[in-house]
């Protein structure tokens, strides 16, 4: 089963905006930060594209084949 993903801007100081990337359980609860921002953005706009692009890369992640031992 999947745990549902959600991605977050937020804004700690004026100007400065970081994405963190919280996965849920089951129930959608207890939510665990599984990615987040090395260094803030200076805009909304290039947070969101970076948070974007960690989501679709760990979406992929997940989606890979296994592979053998």
């Amino acid at each position: 089963m999947t745990h549902p993903i959600e991605l977050i801007v937020e804004e700690p100081m004026p100007g400065s905006y970081v994405w963190r990337l919280l996965e849920t359980d089951d129930s959608g609860g207890n939510a665990r930060v599984i990615g987040m921002a090395f260094d803030p953005a200076d805009s909304y706009e290039v947070a969101l594209a970076a948070g974007q692009g960690a989501l679709n890369h760990e979406i992929r992640r997940r989606k890979a084949p296994a592979t053998a031992p």
